[in-house]
């Protein structure tokens, strides 16, 4: 996640949003309307969707939100893939592959007459020169608020420029013939086949990442700005729909790509439209403007309903969190941290804001996924240990920053606002003293987040794919700046568990390490959830997957 999520997580102003949407609808031509039949010549033809916010960048190695992948997953494809409405890793563009016993070489047989969106050949080399890229990255592109699921997953480059980089993953590609691929790794690891399935590890066409300079970013590690056009006007993948226009604020389309390798789109055309609140897009699939969205508020299900239109749950695979970045004084102070666990009313917080089926979540992971379980340290809600661990900590009138963000809605986050003023009077009635700050979700809430700049924050991660450590590992395994700290014994524990190959060794590990967790309170988890998805009566073949990997070819209009 996405975080992301996640992590895995972007906007646009509501009303215009929404009045452009109606709009796209309106002056549709002989497109379908949504929500009705449509005429028989147009069925099939395009589906508009409304999604939360504009994604940040259509470069895949770059972005780490749920509304960039969504689209990104349309467009480029991965080595190896999720199976529809599941975890399990299933082909992609790699038609099978092999593990050696060691878990240090992954060899990859490619389909056979594929081509890049550019009409370039998708071949052995074009997978290495992506790999060679990634690994390559230098100055800002080594961040990992930019190439986020790079530093994630193989944790650093061929030159490392920071030292809170480690020792690549990465050991070489070598392209044995055009249809084989040899994946080396420094070290073991179990996870690297299921991480691969991350859309952004999606293979870009090597000549449209030259021609479009994707490499050029500026800025800062905050407010990262990608110079190139590949990430915001070319993307090339060879996925099923290739790039259309995108004017941010307005719509982003997607034509179906005739020249697909395998079945063709049953869609030409996608629109996807930012609509910012879920009340928004739920009136606008209501009044026939929208043909789908995802992250429906749960309080607009019935009514939803009731319209004719169908709602769709997503399996719960996700998880928010309170999290504590440890830059500044106040939380390095684990009394502090403490403090703050025992004074939020988490069971509050998810009666309150979530719909059914909702929980408390005790664990930086879901309670579904193996090697879960709960003997660690529990912090129940406690209003007076709350004010004594204040007074233990030696901290006079603390006060805390506390970061939420506007202009998005996650399953793990429906109503970020309404969870803030929870949170807010629960740390008020401790004897906290709260400042908020807000910003939209794209690309200021991320960046700040992800750079450390926020003492106390709202995040939350959908899972990836179906590993502990896509959870633990991403958020735990090495120092990110997002929480700031480092603990040697959980990065140890983690790193671990990462390269063990026997399954019963890495779920002790992973206990461990969720008890080596609690005990150090880097944030509060608080809530996991099912979410919601809301479409037209004649949008078939749209399969939710629990780790967001969505692919809308399948969809069609009836």
């Amino acid at each position: 996640m996405r975080r992301y999520g996640m992590p895995l997580r972007r906007t646009m102003a509501v009303t215009a949003g929404l009045v452009l949407v109606l709009s796209a609808a309106a002056c549709g031509g002989d497109e379908e309307t949504p929500g009705t039949g449509g005429t028989e010549a147009a069925r099939g033809s395009t589906l508009i969707f409304a999604s939360s916010a504009d994604p940040a960048i259509l470069d895949p190695a770059f972005h780490s939100d749920g509304e960039s992948s969504r689209v990104t997953n349309q467009i480029f494809e991965t080595l190896v893939a999720t199976e529809e409405g599941g975890t399990d890793v299933v082909a992609g563009l790699a038609e099978s592959w092999e593990v050696s016993e060691d878990a240090r070489t992954y060899t990859f047989k490619l389909r056979q007459g594929v081509k890049f969106h550019d009409g370039e050949p998708f071949n052995a080399a074009a997978v290495c020169a992506n790999f060679e890229r990634w690994y390559n990255f230098t100055g800002l592109a080594q961040s990992d608020s930019v190439s986020y699921y790079w530093v994630t997953v193989f944790r650093g480059f061929a030159k490392n420029e920071a030292d809170t980089l480690g020792k690549s993953l990465y050991g070489g590609c070598t392209a044995k013939d055009d249809g084989t691929v040899e994946l080396k790794l420094t070290e073991p690891s179990a996870v690297v086949l299921s991480a691969l399935t991350l859309s952004s590890f999606g293979i870009a066409s090597p000549k449209a990442l030259k021609d479009y300079k994707a490499d050029e970013v500026s800025g800062t590690a905050e407010s990262p700005q990608f110079t190139g056009t590949f990430g915001t006007e070319h993307p090339v993948g060879t996925g099923p729909f290739k790039f259309g226009s995108w004017t941010r604020g307005d719509k982003l389309e997607l034509v179906r790509n005739d020249e697909y390798w395998g079945e063709k789109a049953k869609l030409s055309k996608i629109i996807f439209q930012p609509i910012e609140k879920a009340a928004d897009r739920a009136q606008a699939l209501r009044a026939g403007s929208v043909h789908a969205f995802d992250y429906a508020d749960p309080a607009d299900l019935e009514s939803l309903k009731s319209a004719g239109a169908q709602v769709l749950e997503r399996a719960p695979f996700n998880m928010g969190y309170l999290g504590f970045s440890q830059r500044t004084d106040i939380m390095k102070n684990q009394k502090i941290r403490q403090a703050i666990a025992h004074a939020i009313n988490r069971e509050n917080v998810v009666k309150t804001k979530y719909a059914a089926g909702a929980k408390v979540a005790n664990a930086f992971m879901p309670d579904s996924l193996w090697s879960y379980s709960e003997d660690f340290t529990k912090y129940d809600y406690n209003v007076d240990k709350a004010k004594q661990l204040i007074a233990e900590s030696g901290v006079s009138n603390p006060t805390l920053e506390f970061c939420y963000p506007s202009g998005v809605s996650r399953a793990y986050m429906v109503d970020p606002a309404g969870n803030f003023q929870l949170m807010k009077a629960d740390l008020e009635a401790a004897g906290f003293k709260v400042t908020p700050k807000t910003s939209p979700w794209s690309p200021d809430y991320l960046n700040s987040t992800q750079a450390g700049d926020c003492p106390l924050f709202l995040l939350g991660w959908n899972g990836d794919f179906g590993d502990p450590d896509n959870f633990l590992g991403t958020f735990f395994q090495s120092f990110s700046n997002q929480w700031s700290f480092r603990n040697e014994e959980i990065f140890k524990t983690l790193s671990d568990a990462e390269k063990e190959p026997d399954q019963a060794k890495r779920e002790a590990l992973y206990k461990q390490a969720n008890t080596l967790i609690a005990d150090f309170v880097p944030g509060v988890p608080y809530a996991q959830s099912p979410s919601f998805s809301a479409a037209a009566k004649n949008v078939q073949g749209w399969v939710p997957s629990p780790v967001l990997n969505d692919k809308l070819a399948s969809i069609s209009l009836n």
